[in-house]
């Protein structure tokens, strides 16, 4: 089997022999991508829970930093298995706990610092994207927002390669019928989620 490069390889050599410069660099490289990561997969718009998955997988990083052995897989592709697995976790606990009082749902108005367009169509595209099969979902969410190859998100979902762009199609398809409505000016918004 050959070696696989890793551009990660350094910096966890580095955190796992404790260099704390290394340790704040592997989180501000990684934070960002895991918790954008587990806010699509969970659905968070709160963030709280989306959080924990990330500063979770972070610590399970920084634990296995000192038995990392380099060449068999990207540390990065590790480290998003990882942050699935927290995901699925959460959901699946999710649908074991029912609640007879629905939650406080936070104010899903536009952010301030936001355009009302903006915020309305990064509202519906999210709401299309939940309602989306959890693998489809996952498949976009690899692929189009955490910008993993086909060959890299299929090893992480087990799937061929085929399977995944099977699973991207009809993401896509459906993501694209749900969001027809949109007024023409925000399809270019749009399709970036669904190239």
């Amino acid at each position: 089997m050959a070696s696989v490069a890793d551009p990660d390889e350094e910096l966890v050599r580095r955190v796992g022999q404790g260099d704390p410069a290394a340790i704040q660099a592997m989180v501000a490289r990684k934070l960002p991508r895991m918790l954008a990561l587990a806010q699509r997969i969970l659905g968070d718009p709160a963030e709280a829970e989306a959080e924990d998955v990330a500063q979770e997988a972070l610590l399970r990083a920084w634990k296995q930093a000192p038995r990392w052995t380099p060449g068999k897989a990207k540390f990065d592709t590790w480290l998003h298995r990882v942050a699935l697995n927290l995901c699925y976790d959460r959901l699946r606990r999710r649908r074991e706990v029912p609640t007879e009082i629905s939650p406080d749902r936070p104010d899903e108005g536009p952010a301030p610092d936001r355009g009302i367009m903006t915020a309305q169509l990064g509202a519906q595209v999210d709401r299309a994207l939940i309602a989306l099969p959890q693998r489809q979902r996952e498949a976009i969410v690899l692929c189009h927002y955490q910008e993993l190859t086909n060959i890299e998100a299929a090893g992480l979902m087990s799937v061929s390669i085929e399977a995944l762009e099977s699973l991207l199609s009809r993401g896509r398809r459906t993501l694209r019928q749900t969001l027809a409505h949109l007024a023409p000016g925000a399809e270019p918004a749009v399709e970036g989620a669904l190239r």
